[in-house]
């Protein structure tokens, strides 16, 4: 395709336009195919009798909707010449690539092992849920929601296990600076690393708050 013409005296026609959004998704098409997913598209339809003011340079074209979370992102076509106008279409785009898949059904509550879940290709825009990359990112985690064989792994349905549990004694560890002193407690909760939790401090028989930093070890300032 011949690139467009953009001069000062000319209205900008519908076919410039899709020539500045082809190009644009063109662009994408290559840097995504660059780190391995496959990017099609289908610019969208505009009225042949457009006729917007005349713009002494190419518009610029930009996604204001994400393209990996819908397969119909919004692009913006913007003319910042002289007399200055904005415009909206909606392609279709489609990319594809390596994602996390359950390779057989999944229960609620069960801790996802490497031999339940598989990299295959699939379409990764087609929900605004996202997807895993790698098996190693979901491996460990407990499922939220029931997963059938052959659907993504998305993380909307899986949470990080327990690191403690109501009744664990755990390690309470007091730190100001880099003295620290160590005491043990009971947990009075579940909690998984990065949650906060009340402990029973068995010597004091105090309770508090403290940080999950690992299993059976939170912390609290001192």
């Amino acid at each position: 395709m011949s690139a467009p013409v953009w001069a000062e005296q000319t209205p900008t026609t519908a076919t410039q336009i899709r020539a500045a959004t082809s190009d644009f998704l063109e662009h994408f098409a290559e840097e995504q195919a660059a780190k391995g997913y496959k990017v099609t598209f289908e610019p969208s339809d505009i009225d042949n009798r457009l006729a917007l003011a005349p713009c002494s340079t190419e518009p610029e074209v930009s996604f204001t909707g994400d393209p990996w979370q819908s397969p119909r992102p919004s692009l913006q076509v913007t003319c910042n010449g002289s007399r200055p106008w904005r415009m909206y279409t909606t392609p279709s785009v489609s990319i594809e690539g390596p994602a996390v898949v359950a390779s057989r059904a999944i229960a609620r509550g069960e801790r996802v092992q490497k031999s339940m879940v598989q990299v295959d290709t699939i379409t990764l825009n087609d929900s605004h849920r996202g997807f895993a990359r790698k098996i190693g990112d979901v491996a460990g985690m407990v499922v939220r929601r029931p997963i059938n064989a052959g659907s993504p792994v998305t993380p909307d349905l899986l949470e990080a296990p327990n690191a403690v549990s109501r009744g664990d004694h755990v390690i309470i560890v007091a730190k100001s600076g880099s003295f620290s002193v160590t005491s043990r407690g009971k947990a009075l909760a579940d909690a998984a690393i990065g949650e906060q939790v009340l402990v029973e401090n068995l010597r004091s028989s105090r309770t508090i708050k403290a940080n999950v930093v690992a299993p059976g070890r939170v912390e609290v300032p001192m």
